[in-house]
């Protein structure tokens, strides 16, 4: 047995060491292939086809990955975050591309986009109509289009899909999983509490379905962004209003009449313009742009190249006497949670970080607000409001510029800024509160586990192994209330409406930005240009450069993200893209509703968070 055991140790030890001497030498490898490597320039091929390639979802700013995980992740081909594409590359890439005379067109990859915010994805067709006036095209192919993708695809001139493929209108809306008789099985205690009819962030903990007060908010704000959604697809389309009606009984019609092939029925209804093999759009392209001898295919180049290429460019021709004034962006993307937090979740502390970094620059002269975010904790919310008083109080204007979501939390970091922004799509509002607690004192009863001891007052002690007293309870709901007491005096003083008025609208409930315009939550409707042309006009400049705030990374972080940064030249992706799981789709959203509940880190239990609002 001893032999046995000795020889299976050599076995696993070998393993070892040949692993690690793989890994020394890929690393050792990279390490000489960088320091030898000549930069070479990014070539934009002439008469080439611009592709914006769009994959998972459309962010205001990336979620952070550490760059040693991002890097092996990506080479074993399993990536550790689900894609994400940054709208300011897309919308630059198109804006820049409309005067090149080496691009004569754009195409649309779609394959692996999966949407991200109605105002986001109506940015990116602003930008696509405008590059249309230059008199070039705009073209998409698909096996199949999901809604997201063909709301782009509408705003181009030519829209194919392959004769198997298919494109349905699923409508708008959003389901929850509810936890209720979860949390009874294994016997934990749910203890809520909150101010506001429409708050209902807490429902899946105390219910097991959806309230009436929740579902009457989700119907108004669902069908006035469905609303939206189908007008600017119509005015670009000439489309069979029975594929718009949402009814089963019209898109069964259109089935029966064209045998029941949904892509014929997407071709007879006007959603796209024919019906095409990959080969032939492939042998179509080439004859737009001419053949790419390398490629053995039609010339292009992706957007994120093309940004490279023009960054090298505007490098190069730089003006030494540039403006020295500054508008500084500071991006508020993700749930708001206390203390330092990497990009894609707001930290209170980090974000407070940058916006002082943006108050001490001495070129700083105005900063946007730009808000992406449902909420989180209120303690966080507080910590990073303050930083804009602060900024306020040094002369610098504040303006707030709402994105996808800036509801809840997210609404209260935008209320004291001296202007507040939103897109008609907007989802705002959510100004309620509320608080919870797990406790599991009957679950370890129940397999034999109790707690008992002694405390020196009769002050009641928060453990989530002991029973919840009920003088606790009164403190927390007496918190709870007294906090959305200062949520709404807060916005009555900074929007110069009167308590009453702010109640009225508050309670918990979202509305469209364009709806929050005229209940006087809003000053003005626009995108991020229009607020940054307000900061200007505020902070009375003319020529100024927009600069946006990043978190400082460690001396360890910089140097992993300049080697591996350098080192994925070496290892290219593949050229295929990833196509869209659906299941993997629904059970990352499954985790993402889990996850919320691993950000409630408020020192005071209290939350200001939107429970309809999409997590950007």
């Amino acid at each position: 047995m001893a032999n046995v055991f000795k020889k299976l140790f050599g076995l696993i030890n070998g393993i070892r060491k040949v692993l690690l001497n793989v890994i020394f030498f890929l690393l050792l490898f990279l390490a000489v292939a960088i320091l030898i490597a000549d930069d070479e320039p990014v070539m934009v091929p002439d008469n080439g086809v611009l592709v914006v390639q769009l994959e998972g979802v459309l962010v205001e700013e990336e979620t952070w990955v550490d760059p040693m995980d991002r890097f092996f992740n990506d080479a074993l081909g399993s990536p550790s975050t689900p894609p994400e594409t940054l709208l300011s590359d897309v919308v630059d890439s198109i804006e820049r591309s409309a005067n090149d005379k080496r691009i004569s067109g754009i195409y649309l990859d779609l394959r692996n986009f999966a949407g991200g915010g109605l105002n986001k994805m109506q940015q990116v067709a602003d930008a696509l109509l405008r590059f249309r006036e230059s008199g070039k095209p705009v073209y998409s192919y698909g096996d199949y289009y999901t809604q997201s993708q063909y709301f782009l695809a509408a705003h181009g001139d030519g829209i194919y899909l392959n004769p198997l493929g298919a494109m349905m209108f699923e409508g708008m809306g959003g389901y929850r999983l509810y936890f209720k008789d979860l949390l009874a099985k294994l016997k934990v205690s749910t203890h809520v509490f909150k101010v506001g009819a429409y708050k209902s962030a807490v429902e899946p903990y105390t219910r097991n379905d959806m309230s009436e007060q929740a579902r009457e908010a989700n119907a108004q704000l669902y069908d006035a962004l469905w609303q939206t959604f189908v007008t600017r697809v119509e005015q670009q389309r000439d489309i069979d209003p029975r594929l718009l009606s949402g009814t089963i009984d019209d898109f069964q019609a259109m089935l029966a009449e064209n045998n029941q092939d949904m892509a014929q029925v997407a071709l007879e209804g006007g959603l796209v313009d024919q019906l095409m093999t990959r080969e032939a759009f492939r042998t179509q392209m080439i004859n737009l742009t001419g053949l790419d001898e390398d490629e053995k295919s039609w010339r292009r180049i992706n957007h994120h190249n093309y940004l490279d290429a023009k960054a090298m460019q505007l490098e190069l021709a730089s003006d030494e006497d540039s403006a020295t004034d500054e508008i500084a962006v500071v991006v508020a993307r993700g749930v708001i949670v206390d203390g330092f937090q990497k990009p894609g979740n707001v930290g209170g502390d980090s974000t407070a970080e940058l916006l002082r970094r943006a108050r001490l620059n001495d070129n700083t002269k105005a900063v946007v607000l730009r808000i992406d975010s449902p909420g989180g904790s209120g303690f966080a919310s507080e910590v990073i409001r303050q930083e804009v008083l602060e900024l306020q109080e040094a002369g610098i204007p504040v303006i707030a510029s709402m994105s996808s979501v800036a509801a809840s939390g997210g609404y209260w970091i935008a209320a004291s800024a001296d202007q507040i922004w939103a897109t008609p799509t907007t989802i705002t509002g959510s100004i309620g509160v509320f608080g919870m607690f797990f406790t599991i004192e009957d679950s370890l009863a129940h397999i034999g586990v109790y707690n008992d001891g002694y405390h020196t007052t009769e002050m009641p002690v928060m453990d989530i192994t002991r029973p919840l007293p009920e003088e606790a309870k009164v403190v927390v709901q007496s918190s709870i209330e007294k906090f959305y007491r200062d949520f709404v005096t807060m916005v009555a003083d900074s929007r110069g409406m009167t308590y009453d008025q702010v109640h009225a609208v508050a309670q918990g409930r979202v509305w469209t930005g364009a709806k929050a315009q005229e209940l006087g939550l809003v000053d003005n409707l626009g995108d991020l240009d229009a607020a940054l042309n307000a900061a200007a006009e505020l902070a009375g400049i003319s020529n100024y450069e927009v600069v946006t705030v990043e978190p400082e990374l460690s001396a360890r972080e910089r140097f992993l993200r300049d080697f591996f940064g350098q080192a994925e030249v070496f290892l290219p992706a593949s050229p295929t893209t990833r196509t869209i799981d659906p299941i993997k789709q629904q059970l990352q959203g499954v985790w993402r509703e889990v996850q919320v509940v691993s950000k409630f880190n408020d020192p005071q239990g209290v939350y200001l968070l939107c429970e309809l609002c999409p997590m950007p």
